[in-house]
């Protein structure tokens, strides 16, 4: 009865992942149609406005932004069970590559954070202690992986991955931020709010991978013991 009620639970939380996930495609589909106009064509938009420091400063903004949906959609896979038995190798190779990602995406997360927030301090804030903790939970997933330590690279992979995930989140947050008149993304109205999404969201993921990873099912020992070899 336990394991049925959890395996409804896992798939509430896949529906939830499934949704947020969406979420941040449909906004990089949005900036991609927002930005790349003015990118090409040399025109900036309003320097209150917040498509501004995409266009102005495309290549941080998009070493971050490509190589954050290449992690977040590829752990997609890597945190599935049925793909890592059916595509170990895969797994590996995969891993390898989204690690790569995940590390250049969390270090220009900070930089963009730090260089040109469209919400102030409170963004920069968010952005420094929130992108070093992705870059921390991806250098000791790598290092548990490497020690064929398997119990704690997953445990480290979901924190890296909730983080990821937290930027479907924080969309959110800004919507409902202007749906209640507080912040205005055209002209910068507000945008202290925006810095306080990130907080909001990401600070709301961190707590609720650490929750997961608490009562949620633990892998046997025999899985404990699995030889991955040096790959992620």
């Amino acid at each position: 009865m336990a394991m049925r009620s959890w395996a409804g639970r896992r798939r509430g939380v896949w529906v939830v992942v499934g949704v947020l996930a969406g979420v941040v495609l449909v906004f990089f589909a949005v900036r991609l149609v927002t930005d790349v106009p003015g990118v090409v064509t040399g025109v900036l938009p309003r320097a209150d406005s917040f498509q501004y420091r995409y266009v102005a400063h495309p290549v941080p903004a998009y070493v971050h932004i490509v190589p954050g949906m290449v992690f977040l959609l590829g752990a997609l896979f890597q945190l599935s069970g049925r793909f890592r038995s059916r595509h170990l190798v895969g797994h590996r190779r995969l891993g390898r590559v989204l690690v790569t990602a995940g590390l250049l995406s969390g270090v220009l997360a900070v930089v963009v954070g730090v260089w040109f927030p469209f919400g102030g301090p409170t963004e920069t804030g968010a952005a420094a202690v929130f992108g070093v903790w992705f870059l921390i939970t991806l250098v000791l997933g790598r290092r548990a992986v490497r020690r064929r330590d398997v119990l704690a690279h997953r445990r480290w992979m979901i924190r890296a991955f909730a983080v990821a995930l937290g930027v479907g989140t924080i969309r959110v947050w800004v919507g409902v931020f202007q749906l209640v008149g507080v912040l205005a993304i055209q002209d910068g109205r507000g945008a202290p709010w925006f810095g306080v999404s990130f907080w909001l969201a990401l600070v709301l993921h961190v707590a609720l991978a650490e929750a997961y990873l608490r009562v949620g099912p633990r892998p046997g020992p025999v899985r404990r013991r699995v030889a991955v070899g040096p790959a992620v």
